[in-house]
């Protein structure tokens, strides 16, 4: 297979948006624990702890999104450079290195989003037995 600079340059605009997205999956955790964090001040209560287990568990998967994320691009800079630098071999086997970190991003996001899919279904389920 003949490795050419811009393949790995494709994927920058993916792994771009792909942190772009993450960090607003955060920011929008960020603001949910800290609203459940007030609430539970002010009134305590065991299904907020729940949730905020949850979230805790789902701010951890975020973190190691982002970080196979940077990751993944960081590898495809150093793909771009041994191309450059005339190391096709190795460069493959960067750009390969690169392409499973993007997945594996990619699978904890998976999981991330089925976690949350299951935390809105326990919560509307609570608002059904009303």
């Amino acid at each position: 297979m003949q490795l050419s600079l811009t393949t790995p340059a494709l994927l920058f605009s993916t792994i771009s948006l792909l942190l772009l997205a993450y960090t607003n999956r955060f920011l929008a955790i960020a603001n949910l624990v800290r609203n459940l964090h007030s609430q539970y001040k002010s009134k305590p209560d065991i299904t907020i702890i729940s949730q905020l287990d949850n979230l805790r568990l789902r701010i951890k998967l975020i973190r190691d999104m982002q970080t196979m994320g940077v990751l993944s691009l960081f590898f495809c800079v150093l793909c771009m450079f041994l191309l450059f630098t005339a190391h096709q071999i190795v460069a493959g086997y960067i750009f390969g290195i690169s392409l499973v970190l993007l997945m594996w991003s990619l699978g904890l996001s998976t999981y991330e989003n089925y976690i949350s899919t299951q935390a809105l279904n326990i919560q509307l389920g609570d608002l059904e037995a009303i």
